[in-house]
């Protein structure tokens, strides 16, 4: 199951690299550097600041950590053939020992560690997953979900502004929440599911 599903989330990340630029691989992009970026936003959401009351916004925390797989998978891709690559994700996920440490302490590690190799630190993410206790199924139904959303925007108009974000009064995200729970994340074709049920509610 973690192998299938690994590939799936690859497969969907070299779909909408292709889709933004159909050369992405040779472009190179600075993928480490975005990752960066997206784990001081996310130690934000978690807070660090001492001299004013702050608590975790958890939610927000796990959402950030959806973003920044996605330039993870990103980096991966770049290794190699997808088989391969997804097999080796899942050896190194497969030895990790589930113990939760300090979060903030994590990030530091897990971002000095990007910064320092400019690859993804699969097992350095791993672990800030075990902290704010987010399994791996709860990762892959938000990966999944966000990266439809967004080939779907992508698809509609996003591009030249023609995208309509709001839906009946709401936004495009809460029928994408609601819509995930409605389906089966573990089905092969959940992907394919959830953008054809977007497509039956989007107004355009």
């Amino acid at each position: 199951m973690l192998q299938q599903q690994l590939q799936a989330m690859l497969a969907l990340q070299d779909d909408i690299n292709t889709l933004v630029n159909d050369n992405w691989r040779e472009q190179n992009f600075a993928w480490y550097r975005a990752i960066w970026v997206e784990s001081a936003e996310l130690l934000d959401h978690y807070g660090w600041k001492w001299w004013k009351k702050q608590l975790p916004d958890m939610e927000q925390v796990k959402l950030e950590l959806v973003d920044i797989w996605h330039f993870g998978l990103s980096l991966e891709l770049q290794q190699g053939a997808p088989e391969v690559v997804a097999e080796n994700m899942r050896q190194q996920l497969a030895a990790l020992d589930p113990v939760s440490g300090d979060f903030k302490e994590d990030l530091e590690a897990f971002t000095l560690n990007t910064l320092s190799s400019k690859q993804f630190d699969l097992v350095g993410f791993a672990q800030l997953m075990i902290d704010c206790d987010m399994s791996f199924e709860d990762l892959y139904r938000r990966y999944v979900g966000k990266n439809v959303l967004n080939r779907f925007r992508q698809d509609h108009g996003y591009k030249d502004g023609s995208y309509k974000k709001l839906w009946q009064g709401r936004e495009d995200n809460e029928h994408l929440a609601e819509i995930v729970q409605s389906l089966d994340s573990t089905a092969e074709s959940f992907s394919t599911e959830l953008y054809g049920a977007l497509k039956t509610r989007y107004p355009g």
